[in-house]
């Protein structure tokens, strides 16, 4: 188990109920990034692999 996966079951247990859209998603990671800038190249990551995800299982 790493130790992300606490911060994961956290968030579907407290919201996994809830439907989001993507435009709302973006808009956290960027106030996300606002305020902890050290993690600009993990969200970019994290949304590029989300972005093309689809793209992937296609190859």
């Amino acid at each position: 188990m790493y130790f992300t996966d606490r911060g994961l079951e956290e968030l579907n247990q407290r919201r996994g109920e809830e439907s989001i859209t993507f435009e709302w998603l973006t808009d956290q990671m960027r106030t996300f990034v606002d305020l902890n800038p050290e993690f600009e190249t993990p969200v970019e990551r994290l949304a590029t692999w989300l972005a093309r995800l689809e793209d992937d299982e296609e190859d």
